[in-house]
């Protein structure tokens, strides 16, 4: 198989494995510290892979990935406070359970049921990446643009915020990545005159914003809140097999679900936790003892949130279709990597495919390794003032917007996108559809400006191509949908 012997030369030397199991601990220190978030961290590490191996520095932000989504549990199970969105399910019975004086307990199944979950969607990531990429690479100029577009629409739709709010914000995406040298006609536009723009905004410099310093705003608003913590103390976190054999059925169910709401783009692992704890609930024999510190409303949210991870890498290596902010992030890595996400990726760097995969592998085995023996100590990063934790942050978001290209242009747009950040979820506008509009928006335009020059300026293609047909009728079919849903509640409420 081309590219993985080479995915293995890197990831299995001494290099490629101390890699992977620094970035899994720093992803869990992320997840376990509440304001911290795996996209902030993963923003601001990006400028560090800058010139460095891309196999490497991709296996080293695939470990983060994996770290922070396990990590956030610590916290959402000691301080009823999620360390991610993709733990808030995990409050539910988690910290009930802990305040029954078993937080030990609550925490070892979260770790045990992370792993699972994480495994089994490394399995379907290996099986089905390839197929579907075969699939893709037939793709032309006009299914790209198609496809970018029913990403957006998907995204904003699936979302479960405001449609014209998620449009939006996509748009408005789009509409960013539009100053500078065009790409189809290679002349400057949107650059009101300013030279420090013909190069457009600087993709590290705008993800450092809106994740890093969006996030230090939206946490100094509340930097004296304070919640009690529930201590560990000296008990052991170690699950035995027959807590495995108990809970298999509802392990590999849920991570299942997890796996398949993770490949759903604009979803995201908490819908995907939530989904599986709603299934296991409705099956459950015992539904009242959910939400009161029940075992298997732990094990299935869990495994839910860490199966989602291998879903949503799947169209991300196979697509380039991000399903979450996560995985618009890790395209943002690739494209600075030099490498173009989607169908050809398997073309044209199979290693890093592999790499990926690999990467997911190790990293879930050291997440569980790193969680069991030092959970003592992972429960007490959630008592570091973040009065000290910001302004080492944003020094190292001023570090990283001026590694690229040293600039200090790039400061500026760090913090206009920033404050944009904070003011777009001030007001309830997903970041998910802007990052996949600016993200995307380049390729999008790329893509369609050279299937016009193919077809001589004709548009008819975007419609008489099946494949770009199909995409668009998906797009204006989950656009029309949620208006008709309103329609007909609507009519129903009116006597």
């Amino acid at each position: 198989m081309p590219g993985l012997i080479e995915a293995l030369q890197q990831i299995l030397t001494p290099a490629g494995i101390t890699l992977i199991l620094l970035g899994t601990a720093l992803g869990v220190f992320v997840g376990a510290v509440p304001g911290l978030t795996g996209a902030m961290v993963i923003a601001l590490i990006l400028p560090l892979t800058h010139g460095h191996d891309p196999l490497l520095s991709m296996a080293f932000l695939i470990a983060i990935y994996v770290g922070a989504v396990s990590g956030g549990m610590i916290t959402a199970t000691l301080l009823r406070m999620p360390g991610t969105p993709a733990s808030i399910v995990t409050t539910l019975d988690g910290y009930p359970l802990a305040k029954q004086g078993q937080p030990a307990r609550a925490l070892g199944l979260g770790v045990m049921s992370s792993l699972v979950g994480g495994m089994i969607s490394w399995l379907f990531l290996v099986l089905l990446t390839q197929p579907v990429a075969r699939l893709s690479v037939k793709f032309g100029y006009f299914e790209y643009f198609s496809l970018v577009m029913m990403a957006l629409v998907l995204i904003a739709t699936i979302g479960g915020s405001s449609l014209p709010k998620a449009l939006f914000a996509g748009f408005l995406g789009i509409l960013c990545s539009m100053p500078g040298i065009s790409r189809a006609t290679g002349e400057a536009r949107l650059t009101f005159g300013f030279e420090s723009m013909n190069s457009g905004f600087e993709l590290l410099s705008v993800l450092i914003g809106l994740f890093a310093v969006n996030q230090i705003l939206q946490e100094i608003i509340s930097i004296d809140k304070k919640a009690d913590a529930i201590e560990v103390g000296k008990s052991s976190v170690f699950i035995g097999m027959k807590d495995f054999i108990h809970h298999g059925v509802n392990m590999v169910r849920s991570a299942v679900i997890g796996t398949w709401i993770g490949i759903l783009p604009g979803i995201g692992a908490n819908i995907g936790s939530l989904t599986a704890y709603s299934f296991t609930k409705s099956l459950s024999k015992e539904p009242e003892k959910f939400g009161t510190g029940h075992e298997p409303g732990i094990v299935s949210a869990e495994t839910a949130n860490n199966a989602t991870i291998g879903g949503a890498l799947i169209p991300l290596l196979a697509m380039g279709l991000p399903g979450s902010i996560m995985e618009a992030v890790l395209i943002g890595a690739l494209v600075m990597h030099g490498l173009t996400p989607g169908p050809r990726l398997f073309e044209q760097s199979p290693d890093m495919v592999y790499t990926v995969m690999g990467s997911m592998f190790i990293a879930n085995l050291a997440m569980a390794v790193i969680m069991f023996f030092s959970m003592g100590y992972l429960a007490r990063l959630i008592r570091i003032p973040k009065r000290f934790l910001f302004p080492l942050i944003l020094c190292f978001c001023v570090i990283g917007a001026l590694a690229n290209a040293n600039n200090p242009f790039d400061i500026w747009v760090m913090l206009g996108f920033g404050l944009l950040g904070f003011i777009l979820e001030k007001f309830s506008f997903p970041l998910a559809p802007f990052v996949i509009g600016f993200v995307l928006g380049g390729i999008a335009e790329e893509n369609l400006s050279l299937g016009l020059q193919s077809s001589d300026g004709n548009y008819a293609p975007l419609i008489t191509r099946p494949m770009s047909a199909f995409f668009l009728l998906i797009a204006v079919f989950m656009l029309v949908l949620p208006v008709v849903k309103n329609a007909v509640s609507k009519r129903k409420e009116t006597p």
